[in-house]
């Protein structure tokens, strides 16, 4: 098992990505926990504090208030409001510059560059992967019209990105390392990076082998293997969970698909809206309908990803929706 993982990993093709691998769970760890120690030391510093005011004495001066006092610049506390660029910036970038330097010279003598022969279109490579960059992509093509797993997802994500600094309304959170604070937030972005971007590309390398098949981590890629797999779509698993043979029909397909989709979206948003106008919540008035509708459906959408990968992968269903145009 170890051997085939070891072999898979080694290949100086892979090599790039497996550094990216640990360093993305390395600083996700270092992230999280300089934001769990700092709700911390504000739960603590508050409740310092309330005892404080509660009492009538001066506000307490300690550790573990200075700390807070250097999370929340906008309290004056006689700190420096901001740090030059030269030398305290510069310096690290400087620093960081020459050992990527030096790491990348000891590698390329190490480690051979991952050339290979003329192509030949007789003979093409099995599996033919992508860049490791759209391995992504590439694994999702498995479960989505090549429209929608190559363009219109990809687009959603750049949309997404770009609408970010315009309905995040949450003005806590800048300039220090939290959790409690920005719970959805944080929460869906590494759900969407790490599960849905980087676990894909892991998958795409050690997982994906001959004919695009998935083989488990350590299984031998045995390029003779068959699978026998029966790709149905959503309305013929309902006719064949109900035994209702005129759910097979294509307008029923079409009627089944466009309310499963819409009863999906329709669903996801009007259920967290009920739910936040039940708790007062202040972000649903802080948002407005409209941001909280394209939170929701740019929410939902990233969702679609796992919600079809366990469609595919456990009940064979390969489309909701089939038309002439597009295929969901």
């Amino acid at each position: 098992m170890w051997h085939n993982i070891l072999h898979i990993a080694s290949k100086p093709d892979n090599i790039p990505i497996v550094i990216m691998l640990l360093l993305v769970l390395f600083f996700g760890w270092l992230s999280f926990s300089l934001a769990f120690k700092n709700d911390r030391l504000r739960a603590e510093a508050a409740r310092r504090r309330k005892e404080g005011e509660g009492e009538g004495v001066k506000k307490p001066k300690g550790d573990v208030v200075d700390v807070i006092d250097v999370m929340y610049p906008e309290e004056d506390q006689g700190l420096p409001k901001k740090v030059s660029t030269w030398p305290h910036l510069v310096k690290l970038e400087f620093i960081c510059a020459i050992i990527v330097m030096a790491l990348l010279t000891l590698w390329s003598v190490v480690v051979d560059a991952p050339l290979e022969e003329l192509a030949n279109a007789a003979l093409t490579p099995n599996p033919s992967k992508a860049p490791w960059y759209f391995l992504g992509l590439q694994d999702m093509l498995v479960y989505f019209d090549p429209y929608i797993a190559g363009v219109m997802l990809p687009s959603f994500i750049i949309i997404g990105l770009i609408l970010v600094p315009y309905i995040d309304v949450n003005p806590k959170g800048n300039g220090y390392y939290t959790f409690r604070e920005r719970k959805f937030a944080i929460t869906t972005y590494w759900f969407g990076f790490f599960f849905l971007w980087v676990l894909e590309i892991v998958i795409g390398v050690f997982c994906r082998g001959p004919g695009w098949m998935f083989f488990w981590p350590g299984m031998f890629w045995d390029p003779h293997r068959v699978v026998a797999e029966v790709n149905i779509n959503l309305n013929e698993f309902l006719a064949g969970m109900t035994g209702m043979a005129n759910l097979n029909s294509y307008g029923a397909g079409i009627v089944i698909g466009l309310g499963a989709i819409g009863g999906y979206y329709v669903l996801g948003m009007l259920l967290p809206y009920v739910w936040l106008k039940s708790q007062n919540s202040e972000t649903l008035e802080r948002l407005g309908f409209i941001r909280f509708t394209i939170v929701c459906f740019l929410f939902w959408t990233m969702m679609a990803l796992p919600i079809k990968m366990v469609m595919r992968l456990v009940f064979s269903i390969k489309y909701i929706l089939v038309t002439p145009w597009l295929n969901i």
